[in-house]
C-alpha cells in the first residue's frame, strides 16, 4: 500500500525521544527531557496578546499563501537590520514554520540526483528532507579539528557538477558554534567560483547570541554579491519562543520564493493568521525581550558548564549562540552498565533515558558518534538534576 517513499521516511528522532520522554512521564517516572529545541519561557506578551485579539476580532481566515503583505514588510524591515539587505516583500514568504519553508525550498531547487551538501554535525531533518527532494545529501564530517564547522576547503572538495545546494545552520543546531565573518569570507570564495549554488541559511538562531552581539555573522554581510544565489530562512520558534504557532519564512530571489509559495498554496495552504498577527507584533515590540532572553542564557550556560565540572569523562564545548551544549561522551563509549556494553551514544542516550529517566539526543543523530547534544532551554535546577542523574550513570559504568 505505502509508497516507497513512505517506506523509506525516517521519523525525526527528536520528536521520537520527546514521545518517549512523555509516555515515560505519563508512566510516573519523573522525567527531564533535554531534547527539543524549544524555549521553556513563554511566547513574549506582545506577540501573545496580539494572537489574542486576532481570534476575538475575527482575524481567522485565509491570508495570502506567502503571508500578509504587512508581516512581510516587518520581515522585510528586520533583514535590513539583521543582514543589511533590503529586500521588497515579492522576494520574502511566510510559511508554517522554518522547518516547512527549508522543506519547501528543497522541493523548489531539486531534481532527481541533485547533491545537497550539508556537513555534520547537522540538524537531524536536512539529510531527510534532501532525500525526500529526491536530492542526495552529500554529508560532510566535521569534528573538532575543524571546530565542527565545513571550512571553506572541505567545501570546495565536496563540490562536484551534481551539486546544487549548500545547507547550513550558524548558530548551529546542536553545537552553538557560530561562524565567524572570516571564516564566511573563505566560503564566498569558494561559492563565486560555482554559480549553479544555491545556499540555504538556516538562521534560525541568530538572535541568540553570547558575545553581546544583536546577531551572528552572517553570509550576505560578507558577500552581498551572492544575493541572488542565498535563501535565508528564520522564524519565530527559538528568538521569540514562538515553537507552537509554527510561524517561519524566508529571503530570497523573487522566482524561487514564488515557486515556493505557489508549492505552499498547493500543500499546506495560507500560515496561520493568527500566528502572523503575533509574529508580527513580536517583530515590531520585542526586541528588549531577546536581550532579556540573551542574559537568561547566558546565566544558565555558566552554571550548566559548572554542574558538568563532576563529570570529568566529558568534555563540554563552549557555546557562542543558540542554546545547547555539544558534549563529548567518548570516553563511556565501550563501558559496560548493568552488563549491557555501551557501543555508542544511542546506547548511553537509551540507557540514560529508560533507567535514570533523563531525555538526550544522541550525536549520532547529527552526522557525530560520541557526543551528546543538551538543551539549555529548562530551568537551572532542572539541568542540574539531570547532570547529577548523568553523573550516577557515568560512576555506575565499568
Amino acid at each position: 500500500m505505502l509508497s516507497s517513499r513512505a517506506k523509506n521516511l525516517k521519523t525525526s528522532p527528536t520528536l521520537f525521544l520527546v514521545a518517549k520522554a512523555k509516555e515515560l512521564s505519563a508512566q510516573g517516572h519523573d522525567v527531564i527531557s533535554l531534547t527539543v529545541g524549544e524555549p521553556d519561557w513563554p511566547t513574549y506578551p506582545a506577540a501573545a496578546e496580539a494572537g489574542i485579539n486576532a481570534i476575538k476580532s475575527g482575524f481567522t481566515k485565509y491570508t495570502a499563501a506567502n503571508g500578509m503583505i504587512e508581516l512581510r514588510q516587518a520581515i522585510s524591515e528586520k533583514l535590513k537590520f539583521e543582514l543589511g539587505q533590503d529586500y521588497p516583500v515579492k522576494n520574502i514568504m511566510v510559511g508554517p514554520g522554518a522547518k516547512f519553508v527549508i522543506f519547501s525550498a528543497l522541493q523548489m531547487l531539486c531534481d532527481r540526483g541533485d547533491e545537497v551538501i550539508i556537513h555534520s554535525p547537522y540538524w537531524v531533518s536536512y539529510p531527510t528532507m534532501a532525500e525526500l527532494a529526491d536530492g542526495v545529501p552529500k554529508i560532510v564530517t566535521c569534528g573538532e579539528n575543524e571546530g565542527f564547522k565545513i571550512t571553506a576547503e572541505q567545501l570546495e572538495k565536496a563540490i562536484t557538477p551534481k551539486t546544487k545546494v549548500f545547507l547550513f545552520c550558524s548558530p548551529s543546531n546542536p553545537t552553538g558554534f557560530v561562524y565567524s565573518r572570516t571564516e564566511l569570507e573563505r566560503m564566498a570564495a569558494v561559492l563565486r567560483k560555482h554559480p549553479q549554488i544555491v545556499v540555504i541559511s538556516d538562521d534560525m538562531y541568530n538572535r541568540l547570541m553570547f558575545d553581546g552581539s544583536k546577531v551572528a555573522p552572517h553570509l550576505l554581510q560578507v558577500a552581498p554579491d551572492l544575493k541572488e544565489r542565498v535563501v535565508a530562512v528564520n522564524g519565530g520558534s527559538k528568538a521569540y519562543s514562538m515553537t507552537g504557532w509554527r510561524i517561519g519564512w524566508a529571503a530570497g530571489p523573487s522566482h524561487l520564493i514564488q515557486a515556493m509559495g505557489d508549492y505552499q498554496s498547493q500543500s499546506t495552504g495560507a500560515p496561520s493568521s493568527i500566528a502572523q498577527q503575533a509574529a508580527l507584533a513580536a517583530l515590531k515590540n520585542c526586541e528588549p525581550q531577546i536581550a532579556e532572553t540573551n542574559q537568561l542564557l547566558l546565566k544558565r550556560l555558566k552554571l550548566a558548564k559548572e554542574a558538568f565540572a563532576k563529570i570529568p569523562e566529558f568534555k563540554v564545548f563552549d557555546p557562542q549562540g543558540a542554546f545547547y551544549l555539544w558534549v563529548d561522551i567518548s570516553k563511556v563509549i565501550g563501558r559496560r552498565y548493568d552488563n549491557k556494553k555501551i557501543e555508542g551514544s544511542k546506547d548511553f542516550s537509551e540507557i540514560l533515558l529508560s533507567k535514570f529517566f533523563v531525555a538526550t539526543v544522541p550525536g549520532a543523530e547529527f552526522g557525530n558518534e560520541g557526543y551528546l547534544r543538551l538543551s539549555f532551554a529548562t530551568s537551572e535546577k532542572r539541568f542540574a538534576e539531570a547532570v547529577d542523574r548523568m553523573a550516577d550513570l557515568v560512576n555506575q559504568c565499568l
